[in-house]
């Protein structure tokens, strides 16, 4: 029997995913209205906007899946309850660049990802690379625009 992978995120990014659920949801009708309208200018074959709405109808009902299949495995983490000396999802970590700049990221789900909040995603490149690092640990990451490297100057669970 397969396992179901959870999916970790914030309560934000659990909101986030449920608020775009039910805006799909609300959706629903007046797509089948604007099909419906369409069907009724006669011949389907060329018609530009009963064609664009069944479009917008398969869009809408994939999303709603993708969305609902993201709901059922959230597991929702407060990174207030959390400890250690190690990052792990939902620590935010102080690092220092090849410059001894220090530049801060919270480590998050997909969903929550957003670099100019200063969010990384527990998937991308430099949140792979930091998984499991501690304080003084040196990591290296392989990003798009070359390798970049880091000294783990804090970890806090905020």
């Amino acid at each position: 029997m397969a396992t179901v992978e959870k999916l970790p995120m914030l309560q934000e990014g659990y909101e986030k995913l449920t608020a775009e659920l039910k805006a799909l949801r609300e959706e629903r009708p007046k797509i089948v209205d604007a099909i419906e309208e369409a069907r009724a200018h006669g011949d389907l074959s060329e018609n530009a906007e009963y064609h664009a709405a069944k479009e917008r109808q398969g869009q809408v009902e994939a999303s709603i899946g993708d969305l609902e299949d993201k709901i059922s495995r959230a597991q929702i983490i407060d990174p207030t309850t959390l400890s250690g000396d190690r990052i792990v999802f939902g620590a935010t970590v102080t690092l220092l660049d090849d410059a001894d700049k220090p530049v801060r990221y919270q480590i998050v789900g997909l969903a929550e990802a957003d670099v100019k909040r200063g969010r990384i995603s527990y998937n991308s490149p430099l949140g792979r690379a930091l998984i499991g690092r501690k304080v003084d640990d040196e990591v290296e990451v392989t990003v798009p625009s070359g390798d970049k490297f880091y000294v783990v100057e804090k970890i806090e669970f905020i």
